[in-house]
């Protein structure tokens, strides 16, 4: 982290984090929407408030990263590990991440985006 901001690292992994969060709802939508669920709606409406607050969410850090030049992509995935590399400012460190900390950052969003969902106004009845 010598080259790299704090800020800038904590926001491009915020922004990792949160595009994988977005891909388990899709996923898990899908899923709830083909499977054999007797009642759906209540499920796919607070997946589809999460998915909006994680999107609104990804947008502010888009712009951040865009203002401030900062990107991320995944290097290279193994067995146990995953590696990205973050670059700012003509400087790129290198990050591996044990793939169970991964899902467990993610999950930790998740919950994250369930509290805020259920805190929001319901539409239906």
């Amino acid at each position: 982290m010598a080259h790299l901001k704090e800020k800038q690292l904590d926001k491009a992994s915020r922004y990792l984090f949160l595009t994988m969060a977005i891909t388990v709802i899709k996923q898990d939508r899908r899923h709830i929407a083909n499977g054999a669920h007797k009642i759906k709606e209540p499920y796919l409406e607070l997946l589809g408030k999460m998915e909006v607050c994680a999107r609104e969410e990804r947008k502010h850090l888009r712009s951040f990263m865009d203002t401030h030049q900062v990107y991320v992509i995944e290097t290279s995935r193994h067995e146990a590990f995953t590696t990205f590399s973050f670059m700012a400012a003509g400087y790129e460190e290198k990050r591996n991440y044990f793939n169970p900390a991964i899902r467990r950052k993610v999950e930790f969003i998740l919950w994250e985006l369930m509290e805020k969902a259920l805190k929001q106004k319901n539409v239906s009845p």
